[in-house]
C-alpha cells in the first residue's frame, strides 16, 4: 500500500471522494514530511500551516455534502512569485522579503476557486533569474536525489517539494525553461503552457513576453488535473488569450498513433553525452511501438536562441525591475542622504549578483546608440525562430528533445561562470522565443540522477503534449520512483 504523499492526484481525489481518508489527514501528512524533510531541502520559504488546516476542514465539509469542488482537498504549492492575499511574497530576493502581498493573483484565486489547499510558497531563484536556484535571498535549494546537487532553476524549490513528496503538484513560471530544467533534474513532468493561456496578472515580472505560468508535478495526468484549474482568459492580464480551455482531463487518454514527432538535427548534432542520447534513443523505441512516426526537421536559426534570449529577457527585467526603488513597498536602505542615494543604495543593497547583472545588462542594452544594434536586431531573430518552428510543423505535430544538456550538477559548480549557466537552458529557451507549450518527462537516469525529455508543439496544443507524455508513461516507469529521503 503506497502512502499518501504517493498516489496521484487522481487517486487523492477518489480516496477523498471514498472516505478513505480525510483532506485533514491528507494535508496533515504533507505537513509532517515538510518539517522533517525540507530542513534539508529549503524547498520553502514560507509553510502556512493553520491556513492549509482550516482550508482541508472546509473541504471535509463539502466532500461530507455531497458537493465538492473539482480540486477539492488536494495539497499543493505556490512558487513565490505568485502574490498571496496576507502571505509573504519575496520572489527569493531581499527586495522583498517583508512583502506581504495585499491581493491574491489570478493563479491562486483559481486554485482557490478549485477547492485546492495551499501548503505555502516555495523558494526560487531571486526574480526568477537562474538555472540552478542558489541565487536565492534564502539560501540554495538541494536536489532531493542528491543533496550536494542543484534542483535546476528557477522553479527549484518547487520541483524539489514536488519531487520528494512535499505537495502534491507545485504552480511554476518559466521564461526559459524554468519548469522544465527542473523537472528533468528532479525526475518530474513540468509543462509550459502557450503564452497567454495561464494568466500573468498578479505573477510578479521578470521578462513580460517569455513569463509562463504552469505546473510541476509527478505524471502527465496529474499535469493535466492542475493545468485545467490554472488556466483561462483573465480581463486583468491583456496578454490573456480569449479561447475556451480543453478538458485536459478528459482528453488525456485519446489515442496518439499516426502522430508524428520531428526531431531536430541542429540539437541532435550537438556533442551530447552518450547517456543523454541513449534515454532519448529508448524513449523514441517506446513511442514508436505506441505508432507514432519519427522523422528529423531543421530549425536553421536555432542556434540564435540562446543570445536572441539574453538580450531580449534582460531587457525586459532591467524595465520590469525599475519598480523596486525603496519608495512606495520592499527593501529600503537605512538613513539615505538624498533621492538619489535611496535609489542607487536601495537597488545595490536588495538585489542579489546575478539580478544586478542582468539589469546591467538590459539596460545597456536598451540604451541610447545600441537599441538598434543588441534589442531591435535580437527581436527580428526572435521572428526567424518563431518562423522555423512554424515552417517544422507544417510536416511534424510535435518536435521532440533532451530537456537539458546533462543530469544535475554539484551546488556551485557553476556558479563562477555565468555563460556555462546560461548553456543549461539551450533546449528550452526556443518554446520561450516562440510563445509555443512544451512539456518535460523523465526518460532516464544516470549515476542515479534523473533525466528528462521534452516535447513542443503548436500553439494551444497542451492536450496532444499531456496526452503524448501520458501514453509514454503508461509505457514506462521512470515517473514512477522516489528518492530515498
Amino acid at each position: 500500500m503506497p502512502e499518501l504523499y504517493q498516489l496521484t492526484i487522481k487517486e487523492k481525489l477518489e480516496g477523498l471522494k471514498n472516505s478513505s481518508f480525510s483532506s485533514l489527514e491528507l494535508t496533515e501528512s504533507y505537513l509532517e514530511r515538510i518539517k522533517r524533510i525540507d530542513p534539508e531541502l529549503n524547498s520553502y520559504i514560507t509553510v502556512i500551516e493553520e491556513e492549509a488546516r482550516v482550508k482541508a476542514k472546509e473541504s471535509d465539509q463539502r466532500y461530507q455534502a455531497g458537493s465538492p469542488l473539482p480540486l477539492d482537498g488536494i495539497p499543493i504549492a505556490h512558487k513565490d512569485i505568485f502574490c498571496t492575499e496576507g502571505v509573504l511574497t519575496s520572489c527569493g530576493s531581499k527586495m522583498l522579503a517583508n512583502f506581504i502581498s495585499p491581493y491574491s493573483s489570478t493563479v491562486v484565486k483559481k486554485y482557490e476557486e478549485s477547492g485546492s489547499v495551499v501548503l505555502g510558497k516555495t523558494n526560487m531563484d531571486e526574480f526568477a533569474m537562474g538555472s540552478s536556484n542558489e541565487t536565492s535571498y534564502f539560501g540554495p535549494v538541494k536536489n532531493p536525489w542528491n543533496n550536494k546537487c542543484v534542483p535546476g532553476g528557477s522553479s527549484g524549490g518547487s520541483a524539489a517539494c514536488v519531487s520528494a513528496g512535499l505537495a502534491a503538484g507545485a504552480t511554476a513560471t518559466d521564461t526559459g525553461g524554468s519548469i522544465r530544467q527542473p523537472a528533468a533534474l528532479c525526475g518530474l513532468t513540468g509543462i509550459k503552457p502557450t503564452y497567454g493561456r495561464v494568466s500573468r496578472y498578479g505573477m510578479v515580472a521578470f521578462a513580460s513576453s517569455l513569463d509562463q505560468g504552469g505546473v510541476l508535478t509527478k505524471t502527465a495526468e496529474d499535469a493535466a488535473y492542475l493545468l485545467k484549474a490554472m488556466s483561462g482568459h483573465d480581463p486583468k492580464d491583456s496578454t490573456s488569450l480569449n479561447v475556451e480551455v480543453p478538458d485536459y482531463i478528459n482528453e488525456i487518454n485519446q489515442d496518439i498513433k499516426g502522430l508524428r514527432i520531428g526531431l531536430p538535427k541542429e540539437f541532435f548534432s550537438m556533442n551530447l553525452p552518450q547517456h543523454v542520447e541513449k534515454s532519448i534513443s529508448d524513449a523514441l523505441k517506446v513511442f514508436e511501438k505506441l505508432g507514432t512516426k519519427i522523422k528529423e526537421v531543421e530549425l536553421p536559426h536555432l542556434d540564435l536562441s540562446l543570445p536572441v534570449y539574453y538580450v531580449i529577457a534582460p531587457a525586459e527585467c532591467s524595465a520590469n525591475l525599475s519598480r523596486y526603488d525603496g519608495v512606495k513597498f520592499g527593501y529600503r536602505c537605512e538613513n539615505p542622504k538624498d533621492l538619489d542615494d535611496l535609489y542607487m543604495r536601495t537597488r545595490e543593497e536588495g538585489f542579489g549578483p546575478e539580478v544586478k547583472r542582468r539589469v546591467l545588462i538590459g539596460t545597456y542594452a536598451l540604451s541610447a546608440g545600441y537599441y538598434d544594434a543588441y534589442y531591435l536586431k535580437a527581436l527580428k531573430c526572435r521572428r526567424l525562430i518563431a518562423g522555423d518552428f512554424d515552417n517544422a510543423f507544417k510536416s511534424v505535430d510535435l518536435i521532440l528533445s533532451p530537456t537539458a544538456p546533462d543530469i544535475s550538477f554539484a551546488l556551485g559548480e557553476k556558479s563562477s561562470n555565468p555563460v556555462e549557466m546560461y548553456k543549461q537552458d539551450i533546449f528550452t529557451i526556443p518554446a520561450n522565443l516562440a510563445g509555443l507549450p512544451a512539456i518535460s518527462i523523465p526518460c532516464g537516469k544516470h549515476k542515479g540522477l534523473p533525466l528528462g525529455l521534452q516535447l513542443m508543439s503548436k500553439s494551444l496544443e497542451e492536450s496532444k503534449l499531456l496526452r503524448t507524455a501520458h501514453h509514454f508513461q503508461l509505457n514506462s516507469d521512470w515517473h514512477k520512483s522516489w528518492p530515498s529521503l
